[in-house]
């Protein structure tokens, strides 16, 4: 098993893609500390996991600083320690045109995808110190790299574009401290908002056909992608922007 002993902590677990992140990482052997604002769904997510002894779900808004820094405290004070942090609580706005956004909606995206993300960030770095090792995975968007035509996301894309930087700025400056922080920057996946649209049989067709693999991406895609970054096999990758879009940013740029 790849995450065999490692403490990982996983954002946003009870969401499609984190629950599947959480499924996977506890099947490679590691400890997974599920985060999420609503217990009640990070418990659902936990139970059906196959290993659900090998996890342990906790509430934790990541817009507040207090719970942040309770939470981090309290899995250092039983497992002694945090090996994996992977980035994946964030929130997307529908996609309206930016000057009919309401200016609380761009706060809110700010907060958690943005602020959240550096706080949590932050107070995990500070513990990985401590063992002079550590991962971390940052979800992103290749619409950090590219607009959509029709798909008005500016300030969700503009998040996105931010964690990317945040990812090469913190893989350089922690380098010599043996802590990694890599960044997977998803395409469509059969998650979250897209799921309900994926269901119209003729809508998913028009989808696929864009995509150069002919297919939509599941979660069990970003989860594969995770497990190999945090395991040793990535050992000497760091500061990579990764694309797990089935070509489609390859194919327009």
């Amino acid at each position: 098993m790849r995450l065999q002993n490692k403490i990982a902590i996983i954002t946003g677990a009870s969401s499609d893609i984190g629950s599947d992140m959480s499924k996977r990482f506890a099947d490679e052997g590691a400890t997974v500390i599920m985060l999420g604002r609503n217990i009640k769904s990070l418990e659902k997510a936990r139970l059906a996991l196959k290993n659900k002894d090998s996890a342990v779900s906790m509430a934790c808004d990541i817009t507040d600083e207090s719970q942040v820094l309770s939470v981090i405290e309290q899995v250092v004070g039983k497992y002694g320690k945090i090996d994996i942090l992977v980035n994946n609580a964030a929130k997307i706005n529908d996609a309206v045109h930016f000057h009919e956004m309401k200016d609380s909606d761009i706060v809110d995206l700010i907060n958690t995808n943005i602020l959240g993300t550096f706080r949590i960030t932050k107070a995990i770095i500070a513990k990985m110190l401590d063992n002079n090792d550590g991962c971390i995975i940052n979800i992103g968007s290749i619409s950090s790299e590219r607009a959509i035509p029709k798909v008005h996301l500016a300030v969700y894309s503009a998040t996105k574009a931010a964690l990317s930087m945040f990812t090469k700025s913190i893989a350089v400056e922690y380098a010599r401290r043996n802590i990694r922080c890599n960044c997977l920057n998803l395409g469509i996946i059969n998650a979250g908002m897209i799921k309900p649209y994926l269901e119209d049989p003729q809508a998913r067709k028009v989808l696929e056909e864009r995509q150069p693999l002919k297919r939509i991406g599941e979660p069990n895609d970003v989860s594969s992608a995770a497990i190999f970054l945090a395991s040793d096999e990535a050992k000497w990758i760091t500061g990579t922007i990764l694309n797990i879009d089935g070509g489609k940013s390859a194919a327009e740029g």
